[in-house]
């Protein structure tokens, strides 16, 4: 048997947040702000956090820096008892700045660092990909071969491709690769089924999951309509950030696959679970447990209107 439910593979960072008035902000010389503060984030960090504290069997694996945002990282784990191996690089650890506004939105500044066509020792993942039940893969670009590597092997996966326009060549490995897509609808305008059904149609995935914050998600299986799941209802006054929500998202969907749950009972899991991330400043600062989750999924169905992931 398996030692590991989840390996996820790639996307740790430190994101720095700070809270503004409004989005767009205001063209001024100075804007007071409460205080920055800087979190362990991005979503690879998400989704092995996620799965983590849903009592999943999760090890991470990344290439980080040997600076104060690495060793930030490595000490957050520690704490966190998540496992965890990684390789360094000169370039740095990855970071973003988000900018959150009073409605929870946000904007984010990313600064992926690595350069492109930067190879990592196969040996930080080949070992493992063998001794779990399923890889997660985030979209670095090193993480291409290990997918690779993953679907040779025949272990199932997944990938998440976030804002995806349905055209950008780096994404393409990924979203033809895995056997399970996530993607944000924001890019994607009327076009939600048409990328969603390409990706069927030109690559292996069984099932893509389309996220639209507010209004839910969609699935798209092959042969079948696209099938609507709304978001889990939250309160306007306890929506605080939504940083993350997609990372818990993917978690909890993955917690309900994992546990044989079918396709919209998945859906529902990860609405909630991204809810849930939605009612904490901060990225990554508070994660559903199973406990949780199970009471939030035998409770009333989903509604409406929450701030879900995107």
């Amino acid at each position: 048997m398996s030692e590991l439910d989840v390996f996820v593979i790639g996307g740790a960072g430190v994101d720095t947040v700070v809270r503004v008035p409004e989005l767009p902000v205001p063209v001024r010389d100075s804007v007071h702000v409460p205080p920055i503060e800087s979190y362990v984030a991005h979503t690879g960090n998400g989704v092995a956090l996620g799965c983590h504290h849903l009592g999943l069997r999760t090890h991470f694996a990344d290439v980080i820096g040997t600076d104060p945002e690495g060793d930030l990282i490595r000490s957050a784990y520690a704490r966190a008892g998540l496992s965890f191996d990684h390789r360094t690089h000169p370039s740095g650890t990855r970071r973003s700045v988000i900018l959150v506004d009073d409605r929870g939105r946000r904007m984010s500044f990313y600064d992926g660092r690595h350069p492109a066509g930067m190879t990592v020792d196969p040996l930080l993942y080949r070992p493992v990909l063998g001794r779990t039940r399923h890889v997660h893969v985030s979209i670095m670009d090193w993480a291409r071969h290990a997918l690779a590597e993953a679907v040779a092997l025949g272990v199932p996966t997944s990938t998440d491709l976030h804002d995806w326009d349905g055209h950008h060549d780096h994404h393409r490995d990924f979203a033809y690769g895995a056997d399970l897509v996530f993607v944000s609808a924001a890019a994607l305008g009327d076009r939600v089924e048409e990328v969603a059904q390409d990706i069927l149609a030109r690559g292996r995935a069984r099932a893509v999951v389309v996220t639209a914050g507010a209004d839910g998600s969609h699935l798209q299986l092959p042969g079948a309509p696209m099938r609507h799941v709304p978001a889990a209802a939250l309160p306007a006054d306890r929506i605080v950030d939504t940083n993350g929500a997609g990372d818990s998202y993917v978690a909890g969907f993955l917690h309900a696959r994992l546990a044989g749950a079918d396709w919209e009972a998945c859906m529902r899991a990860g609405s909630l679970a991204g809810a849930h991330a939605c009612t904490t400043a901060g990225t990554h600062t508070s994660f559903i447990t199973a406990e949780e989750l199970s009471a939030a999924m035998a409770g009333p169905g989903t509604e409406t209107g929450a701030a879900a992931p995107a």
